[in-house]
């Protein structure tokens, strides 16, 4: 593990950090500006740039300089190119600061710290579809000339940018969603809002979470097929490194690139067995829901009662600290927790002519009281117990229902079976469960974005049956008729086949005879 340079972050921990804080910043926007290297106007002029109002002495600046040139954050030369006319200009002008490469590490290091600090995460599945388009667009321009490679470049980077963003966003909205968990909010409206929405933005998140992650994962692979060490060396040649003194830079860009699609494949596609890291978030995400509803319901519940069963033994407590005597005590006790009103005094022996009208309660032989009398305030009533219900009729209703769906999604999925890309209008006449599949099956296909060629894909909802959905080459209309009346829409060219490119009609038929037997 590589050592932190001791002297690094000790420009925030001593007297006047804000100060010293502010005058690296001040060369931070500099360089932002090009201008690499400030004499003392220059920062002076830069610290109010940066928001810093308070009056700064000449000797204090002079001080705080010479203390980050110290730490190594900063570099002074000699500016020997000026003309000096007095000695209080040349004092002024003469020494030029430029941050050090220590420094702008230091700069960096505290802008991301406080940039983690007010950041809260998100969950965002526009980053799933941005890394699955641009491994689609890599795989394209894998093939393409040695002219692809700036392309290769910028696209590779972009692909690292969104692997990145949705590694630290998870993390930092994961460890919120920790917190929120735990937490106990002392506003209950608020909380239960703040709850509420994180259930919601939950849900919404996990929808068509499955098949967003095997879309990414499927195209790793298919990137991996056309070889990532040759893609790597393109984009190398497309990112046109300058040439550096030293050891050559090329061996380490190369590095932090493989450790980059390591990170990537860990996420949806790991070679050591493990689980992919997006199943493990759709774990977390639902166990999340469960907790955060249940919370809600504990609040739900608490503000539905006037008083809940914790006020009223912190109020019982109170009342047992104040009583003036131990038998105070056993009477508040019999109070809170005694049997209370006689409840059973209505209850009679089961042969009351066998006691004597004269004879005392107190001598009398006792009546049975029921426990369920206590708890519930009804006795006991003894019948017959009651008749098991026969659900033998209820299951066979179930079963044959259940195999006259398998056999009627097989007929449908069997008349939309095609050997190839087809036209809508080739279905010409529907029946009206055909129909039905087809117009899902279309809506999900055309709510889907274009892939890289062009495609719109979707799936069933079971995972069997994919579509490809491709617009008309020209402007006819397809009309589909049904018992039920006529669609007319573009004649888009689809072409169904089952998940992993095998021809759906095996699994269609193993549906029928399944449903047969």
């Amino acid at each position: 593990m590589r050592r932190m340079p001791p002297e690094m972050f000790r420009f925030t921990t001593v007297e006047r950090s804000d100060l010293y804080g502010a005058v690296l910043e001040a060369f931070g926007v500099a360089g932002e500006h090009l201008e690499t290297a400030l004499g003392l106007d220059a920062v002076r002029e830069r610290l109010r740039a940066v928001g810093w109002a308070a009056a700064v002495e000449d000797e204090e600046l002079h001080e705080v300089l010479k203390k980050l040139v110290q730490w190594e954050l900063l570099d002074v030369v000699h500016n020997h190119a000026e003309n000096y006319r007095t000695a209080e200009e040349y004092e002024r002008r003469n020494l030029q600061y430029s941050l050090t490469r220590r420094g702008e590490a230091a700069l960096a290091g505290v802008r991301h710290a406080l940039e983690v600090l007010a950041s809260t995460g998100a969950l965002q599945t526009a980053v799933l579809e941005a890394i699955a388009d641009r491994l689609d667009e890599l795989c394209l321009l894998s093939g393409e000339p040695a002219s692809a490679d700036r392309r290769i470049f910028t696209t590779l980077r972009e692909l690292e940018g969104h692997s990145e963003a949705l590694a630290e966003n998870t993390k930092a909205f994961n460890a919120e969603l920790q917190r929120l968990v735990r937490a106990e909010g002392a506003d209950l409206a608020v909380f239960r809002e703040v709850k509420a929405a994180t259930v919601a933005y939950l849900q919404e998140f996990l929808v068509n979470l499955d098949r967003r992650g095997q879309a990414v994962a499927a195209a790793v692979a298919r990137v991996e097929e056309r070889g990532t060490a040759v893609l790597r060396e393109r984009a190398l040649r497309g990112a046109e490194l300058p040439p550096v003194a030293g050891a050559n830079p090329e061996a380490g860009w190369l590095e932090s690139r493989r450790a980059r699609w390591a990170g990537l494949r860990a996420w949806f596609l790991p070679d050591d067995g493990t689980r992919p890291r997006i199943e493990q978030l759709h774990d977390i995400a639902r166990r999340a829901i469960v907790s955060l509803l249940q919370v809600l319901e504990r609040i739900n519940e608490s503000r539905r009662r006037s008083s809940s069963a914790v006020q009223d033994f912190r109020e019982l407590a109170r009342w047992f600290a104040g009583a003036p005597a131990e038998e105070d005590l056993h009477r508040l006790w019999s109070a809170a927790f005694g049997l209370g009103s006689a409840r059973h005094a209505h209850l009679a022996h089961s042969d009351p002519e066998l006691i004597p009208s004269s004879q005392s309660w107190s001598e009398a032989p006792p009546v049975e009281v029921s426990a369920l009398l206590r708890t519930s305030g009804r006795t006991e009533r003894f019948t017959r117990t009651a008749k098991v219900r026969d659900v033998a009729a209820v299951r066979a209703e179930r079963a044959e229902r259940a195999r006259a769906e398998r056999a009627e999604l097989a007929r449908a999925w069997e008349a939309l079976e095609t050997d190839g890309p087809v036209r809508l209008s080739s279905f010409g006449t529907l029946d009206p469960a055909v129909f039905d599949r087809l117009l899902d099956l279309l809506g999900r296909a055309l709510s889907a974005r274009p892939d890289a060629s062009g495609l719109r894909r979707a799936m069933t909802g079971d995972g069997r049956v994919e579509i490809a959905l491709s617009p008309s080459p020209d402007e006819r209309t397809a009309v589909l008729r049904t018992t039920k009346g006529t669609l007319a829409g573009p004649d888009y060219v689809v072409h169904f086949t089952a998940v992993g490119g095998a021809s759906a009609v095996p699994r269609v038929r193993g549906a029928r005879q399944e449903a047969a037997g």
